[in-house]
């Protein structure tokens, strides 16, 4: 009887039951690994803005606290941007002819609000409100990073649901004594050698804090 198959078809047939699994999990991690990139989070990517404003200066080496430009962080939903009146209240008097500062006089001259570009950008179906999390503990530094390092503001966090995920069921592990929030060295609870998880489960129970099972509910952060 003649031989149906050629020589090689065990090799043939060898190769693609191991190939074709091999290639499949070599997609779905480019893929993955596409999903989580800078790319595609933003992370990491410093965002260019009308001034350069940086807060490594400002908040670093100046000092300055969060809520000085930030004036709606503890009472709204949203941070709020500084009017020009504020930045004005130093640079009326410092650098007033640095080039870079052209785009705040002119502001103040045509009483325009400086068109800053949005480096933190929920999508709208995600419903979140800076002040219940600033007033339960949990510090700018949780989501925005070390902004006293930073010269120009990048995203340091992915901002996708997992991430929100595991501060809403494990706050402990996160949560601050309020009077550390703005602090931009700020050391989570449980990771302060002076008080330690135990402390922190404590803070979770004076905050208020709710329950892991209420926290996510999809109706907390999706209304």
């Amino acid at each position: 009887m003649a031989q149906i198959f050629p020589p090689g078809s065990n090799q043939a047939v060898r190769a693609v039951i191991v190939g074709v699994p091999l290639a499949v999990l070599a997609v779905v991690g480019a893929l993955y690994a596409v999903e989580w990139s800078p790319w595609a989070t933003r992370m990491w990517v410093p965002i260019s803005q009308p001034v350069p404003f940086s807060h490594k200066h400002h908040v670093g080496q100046l000092g300055i606290d969060c809520r000085y430009c930030h004036g709606g962080v503890e009472k709204s939903q949203y941070a709020g941007l500084p009017p020009t009146e504020t930045c004005m209240t130093c640079h009326s008097q410092l650098y007033t002819d640095q080039a870079m500062l052209a785009p705040v006089r002119q502001s103040l001259v045509d009483n325009r609000p400086i068109a800053w570009t949005k480096v933190h950008d929920l999508p709208d179906f995600v419903y979140f409100n800076h002040s219940i999390h600033v007033n339960k503990g949990i510090g700018c530094t949780s989501c925005h990073g070390r902004l006293n390092e930073m010269q120009l503001v990048w995203q340091d966090q992915s901002l996708y649901m997992t991430w929100c995920l595991q501060c809403h069921r494990h706050p402990e592990k996160y949560i601050a004594d309020r009077s550390e929030v703005f602090n931009p060295g700020r050391v989570a609870a449980k990771d302060d050698p002076a008080k330690g998880l135990d402390w922190a489960k404590k803070l979770v129970k004076d905050y208020h804090v709710q329950s892991s099972g209420v926290l996510t509910d999809c109706y907390t952060c999706h209304r």
